[in-house]
């Protein structure tokens, strides 16, 4: 059987000189849609500043609190926040993600009605949730949604590779950040293959 063709941002992003030197040597990379965005809202909030590890252990504690199984928004609302805290959440993140739960059950958070959505309708309906910011709905438009083309431009792990890539200055930040959004104009329409890329590659 002949090689699968690559994905066309493999060729599309290689066109950048420095970034082709980081494709030689990594595996391509595949986005894929999730199911129930609102629970992977809630996952990816909990996970915050918190390792891999300890999201994973603090997010299964979290499904047992529902024998096993994934809440349903109502559910999360209903639960006593003392409960949420005793799974190792902050009082903070226990509110967010109640908040979340709840924009789900006034709004409506269904999969197919954000799969509908532009990535800019998204930022607009995920935003006003107290506990959700900028990066976190980036976050979900990538590894959610599958969209293909999101630059998380206040990522420090995408800042700390675009330094060491680009040489760039990381003391200026607002210089930096106008330099890291003109060199991502290269990569549209894959700027997200171009982040996952850059954390890999920093990563390792």
């Amino acid at each position: 059987m002949p090689d699968k063709k690559p994905h066309p941002y493999v060729e599309h992003l290689a066109k950048d000189k420095k970034f082709a030197q980081l494709l030689k040597t990594a595996e391509p990379l595949a986005l894929k849609k999730k199911k129930n965005l609102c629970l992977h809202l809630c996952a990816s909030i909990m996970s915050q500043q918190l390792s891999v590890k300890v999201a994973k252990v603090i997010y299964h504690r979290f499904l047992e609190l529902y024998g096993g199984k994934e809440p349903t928004p109502q559910q999360i609302v209903g639960m006593a926040p003392e409960k949420l805290r005793a799974i190792g959440l902050s009082n903070a993140k226990v509110a967010y993600v109640q908040n979340v739960a709840r924009h789900a059950i006034v709004h409506g958070m269904e999969d197919k009605k954000l799969y509908a959505m532009s990535d800019e309708e998204v930022m607009e309906f995920l935003l006003p949730i107290k506990g959700v910011g900028r990066w976190t709905v980036e976050m979900q438009l990538m590894f959610a949604l599958g969209r293909e083309d999101v630059f998380a431009v206040d990522d420090l792990g995408i800042q700390q590779g675009m330094a060491k890539l680009y040489k760039l200055d990381m003391a200026d930040k607002k210089a930096m950040r106008e330099k890291m959004l003109k060199i991502s104009e290269k990569w549209k329409p894959y700027r997200t293959y171009a982040c996952m890329h850059l954390w890999r590659w920093k990563d390792n």
